[in-house]
């Protein structure tokens, strides 16, 4: 059983921070469940374009408001707090957060904590050693 806290996360290497997004990640590859776990806050009136080529990922929105986009259909979907979108067919996405939004992400395959975002917002397939 693992049991763990976002302020044991917080501020540690799991914590990564950009302009536009801090993302905890509470649970990686290392813990061998075949997920990963992240509280992923976006800030107000930021711009966020993501494709998760290698990945499959559901958020869930706790707190904020916003609109995603569907970058191959043009289709938009308010976000607020209940709401959950996924990424079922690694869909390139546009997330327009207008106030800042707190979600829980989850990703599979994990995510190692070791991946960056390449210029077409995908995060490569990295597997543990």
């Amino acid at each position: 059983m693992l049991v763990r806290s976002i302020d044991e996360v917080t501020d540690t290497v799991d914590d990564i921070k950009t302009d536009n997004w801090r993302s905890k990640r509470i649970v990686l590859a290392r813990e061998g469940v075949g997920f990963s776990v992240h509280e992923t806050t976006l800030y107000a009136g930021t711009v966020n374009d993501f494709w998760y080529a290698n990945h499959i990922e559901a958020v869930f929105i706790v707190e904020g408001e916003g609109e995603i986009v569907n970058k191959a259909t043009g289709e938009r979907h308010a976000l607020q707090p209940g709401s959950l979108y996924l990424l079922n067919d690694h869909d390139k996405h546009q997330v327009l957060p207008r106030t800042e939004m707190r979600t829980v992400c989850v990703f599979n395959p994990p995510v190692t904590g070791r991946e960056i975002h390449d210029e077409n917002g995908v995060y490569p397939l990295v597997l543990e050693a």
